[in-house]
């Protein structure tokens, strides 16, 4: 098979070429799984990455085994200074590439089954500030993202509303989509009024309920003053759109996201942003994990537990600017 040129190369710089194995398997998955245009760059890349590292090792590819393959593994960490993102990424190729190889009879083995990239720590979630998180839910403004020009003062009252139960009660944008006016047989989820409680359907189907703050109480009562100026009267949804029927995430996302630039939010602020600034506020003012935990609806103590660096990135904060030891010179 005539060997293919690398899709991007640097400007200036001579392509280089991918060996008859490696082009095959690139013209392989081109064909069988039609990737996309970039996504055939990254290929193309990392089969031209092991391409290079093999022939500076003088190994060659059809006979690589799984010694040379931890070696090559270790120059993408060592030499090249691969994330483990990035690392994994190259492995899978590699893996795709032998596994297709084996399969074309061109090897006995491949050399990188069991050989994974070392894990990728995890991005700790983004939180309000406690002052920015209140300022949102206290913001009084117009709504854009229903195309309104004006103020509307009932899609002023439903945001209000929307942000206060995601925010005092660490609900998912899809608990908060699924809440219906009243309990039914078919409801997902809703509001008892009259214990202060939100029952919500969450990740396996698990049902919680979680209290309803007097802040949010308000401002659902506020809300249902004027919902049934929007509402279908068939339509059970707790929250509705102009055209009166339930409210979708994306709506929620685009209500959110108007709503905080017209509060001037220091950051894009999306619905499970102020999940994770409920589920950090309540840590820090109670050292509770449990209870975040079952606030949050989460099957695992080990979920929960990521705010505790959240709790500790505040709590350092505080140390740097009361600390005599701590300030910075000036």
């Amino acid at each position: 098979m005539t060997p293919i040129r690398r899709p991007e190369v640097t400007e200036g710089a001579e392509p280089q070429l991918l060996a008859a194995p490696l082009s095959g398997y690139l013209e392989h998955i081109k064909v069988q799984r039609r990737l996309a245009p970039r996504s055939l760059v990254i290929y193309a890349d990392a089969l031209l990455r092991l391409q290079n590292l093999a022939g500076a090792g003088g190994i060659a590819l059809l006979t690589l085994r799984p010694h040379q393959a931890r070696s090559l593994a270790a120059k993408l960490h060592g030499e090249m200074d691969l994330g483990p993102r990035s690392m994994a990424l190259h492995l899978s190729v590699w893996r795709g590439l032998y596994r297709w190889l084996g399969a074309e009879r061109l090897v006995e083995l491949n050399p990188f089954d069991g050989l994974r990239a070392p894990k990728a720590a995890k991005p700790l979630p983004k939180a309000l500030a406690v002052d920015d998180a209140v300022q949102l839910a206290s913001f009084s403004g117009g709504n854009a993202a229903d195309g309104a020009q004006a103020l509307d003062a009932r899609l002023e009252a439903r945001d209000r509303c929307m942000v206060e139960l995601l925010y005092g009660c660490g609900l998912r944008v899809s608990e908060l989509v699924g809440l219906d006016l009243q309990a039914g047989p078919a409801s997902l989820g809703w509001i008892d009024r009259q214990a202060a409680e939100a029952t919500v359907l969450g990740k396996g189907s698990k049902r919680r309920s979680v209290p309803v703050g007097s802040a949010a109480m308000a401002a659902l009562d506020q809300w249902l003053q004027v919902r049934g100026q929007l509402a279908r009267s068939d339509e059970p949804a707790l929250l509705v759109g102009q055209r009166g029927a339930r409210l979708g995430a994306v709506q929620i996302r685009a209500s959110l996201k108007a709503r905080a630039l017209a509060a001037g939010m220091p950051a894009h602020v999306h619905p499970h942003m102020l999940r994770h600034s409920f589920a950090s506020h309540i840590l820090q003012s109670s050292g509770d994990l449990r209870a975040v935990q079952e606030l949050l609806g989460h099957a695992h103590i080990t979920t929960t537990q990521i705010y505790t660096q959240l709790d500790f990135q505040h709590l350092a904060k505080i140390y740097d600017a009361a600390h005599p030891r701590a300030k910075k010179k000036q």
